[in-house]
């Protein structure tokens, strides 16, 4: 059974840019929202995956992700997307021996810039690059699919801090 451990950290400087290995632009949108488990539909430039995942716990959670037909995904996202979708461009930047993701939200999300590292295991160590701030990842706020119902433009100051 496939594994996501996933951590989330705000992005507080523009340092990260400097060592970026590729970017992509992302579009994806979210298939249904009950449950507790998360049907997504992404589009990375020509091509796209569905991708299934369990309720979190903590930072981890079970992932399914399998390739689709492109025209297949803009049909899902045009026809089965609840909400609107989400746009971010994500750039690769290696960082400690690691490969963080940083995500530069686009559309009704522009301006939230987070980083992401995938581990191995919950308790692996790594070292934080001096371009990240605080930990997000118990905060729900900032999962993708809570940007759908509640888009980064709409957030007050308070919600922003």
């Amino acid at each position: 059974m496939a594994l996501e451990i996933e951590r989330k950290f705000q992005v507080i400087s523009a340092d990260w840019r400097a060592a970026v290995r590729d970017s992509q632009a992302l579009v994806q949108g979210y298939l249904n929202l009950e449950g507790g488990g998360i049907t997504r539909v992404r589009i990375a430039g020509d091509s796209a995956w569905l991708n299934i995942k369990g309720a979190t716990r903590d930072i981890v959670r079970h992932e399914f992700e399998y390739p689709i037909p492109l025209a297949d995904a803009r049909e899902m996202l045009e026809r089965l997307a609840v909400g609107p979708v989400v746009e971010k461009r994500r750039h690769h930047v290696p960082y400690g021996g690691w490969l963080w993701e940083v995500d530069e939200f686009l559309g009704a999300n522009a301006g939230l810039v987070v980083a992401e590292i995938e581990l191995d295991d919950p308790t692996a160590v790594f070292a934080r690059p001096p371009w990240v701030g605080r930990e997000l990842s118990a905060e729900p706020r900032f999962l993708n699919i809570a940007l759908v119902h509640h888009p980064y433009r709409e957030w007050t100051e308070a919600e922003r801090a």
